[in-house]
């Protein structure tokens, strides 16, 4: 490549970068980890942060290479709002997790559409294996500067970069109550068979339960 392309080359990816992270965009790296979600209505493609949120893209990661998302269901799922799942099994029982992390919302990353983030109760740092993707721009869910439970906000770690398509069909779904939820569980039930790193083998699932959590 001659010089002056080079520099041309370079210089857009200057200009380009500060505008993504204005927009609470995290500008893709190559060693950004990938993980596929194959669900029983497509497969879903997340890019993560683990720059800008690494204790919250360590525990999904260590979650996804247990084989722990295996037979897990999105059980949420409100149009113009998000999507949910990474905790129940197809009988809506719970799955035993790990301890809660970290809240990392303010690591600047904004929950715009497309965005994944860790699900989580009251507490701030409640978080464990569930987790939501935005359908629209929910910036009422950004961290705003102290640590209540209502202002810290949903820590973002990742995008979706294939299948936002997929994450619209399961929002798309007619929805009722059952189990333990009153309301918004997809009918029928949409199952992530099982989840992956890009370059690694997918794992086999585990299936250990434990009694039923308060969801986001």
């Amino acid at each position: 490549m001659s010089q002056p392309k080079l520099a041309l080359l370079l210089f857009t990816a200057a200009l380009i970068a500060p505008a993504l992270r204005a927009q609470g965009v995290q500008p893709a790296k190559a060693t950004d980890p990938e993980v596929v979600l194959h669900t029983t209505k497509g497969d879903i493609t997340l890019e993560l942060y683990p720059d800008k949120a690494p204790k919250s893209v360590a525990n999904f990661l260590q979650y996804v290479r247990s084989g722990f998302y295996a037979g897990t269901v999105f059980h949420r799922a409100i149009p113009g709002y998000l999507v949910q799942g990474g905790l129940y099994r197809r009988d809506l029982q719970a799955k035993r997790t790990r301890p809660a992390i970290a809240n990392e919302a303010d690591n600047g990353l904004s929950n715009l559409r497309g965005t994944i983030a860790v699900a989580r109760g009251a507490d701030p740092n409640s978080g464990t294996s569930q987790f939501f993707i935005n359908l629209v721009d929910n910036r009422q869910l950004d961290f705003v500067g102290n640590q209540s439970g209502l202002t810290w906000g949903y820590a973002v770690f990742g995008k979706v970069v294939k299948g936002m398509d997929v994450v619209d069909k399961i929002a798309a779904l007619p929805t009722r109550g059952i189990g333990p939820f009153a309301a918004d569980v997809p009918n029928p039930l949409v199952v992530i068979e099982s989840a992956q790193v890009v370059g690694e083998t997918a794992p086999a699932a585990s299936s250990s339960t434990a009694p039923h959590t308060k969801a986001k």
